[in-house]
């Protein structure tokens, strides 16, 4: 029992997954790992951490929304992370995103992620 959530308005899946997983009768939604691509082109966006961790939220949010939810809706994310010096950087650009009762998170240090980004969020929410 579960549907899967796909929209334009953030990059498509670029192996065998899907954007989101919403689990019927619709209480759980599963956002597969983003990394900072433009929807549209397909091309990494930011040279920084801080900015591909913006770009990484605003897929996010576009993948939250097709799914009917939104950042207040995410109970536990996971930051996927090429330098842990990037931590605070992240943190900060993160930070905006959930003004009041951030969500439960763990950040994790990877040899190497897709395309060689230095940040990828995964999320799961609640409706």
């Amino acid at each position: 029992m579960k549907e899967i959530i796909k929209t334009e308005r953030a990059p498509a899946a670029i192996g065998p997954y899907s954007q989101a997983v919403k689990v019927r009768p619709g209480t759980m939604i599963f956002c597969s790992g983003q990394i900072p691509l433009d929807p549209q082109t397909g091309d990494i966006i930011g040279k920084t951490a801080s900015e591909q961790c913006h770009q990484v939220m605003e897929n996010l949010t576009a993948v939250l929304k097709a799914a009917g939810a939104d950042f207040t809706s995410i109970v536990k994310t996971t930051i996927f992370l090429a330098d842990m010096n990037d931590f605070s950087s992240v943190n900060d650009t993160y930070s905006g995103y959930f003004t009041t009762d951030p969500p439960a998170r763990a950040t994790i240090e990877v040899s190497r992620l897709p395309k060689d980004v230095k940040v990828e969020i995964e999320a799961i929410a609640i409706l």
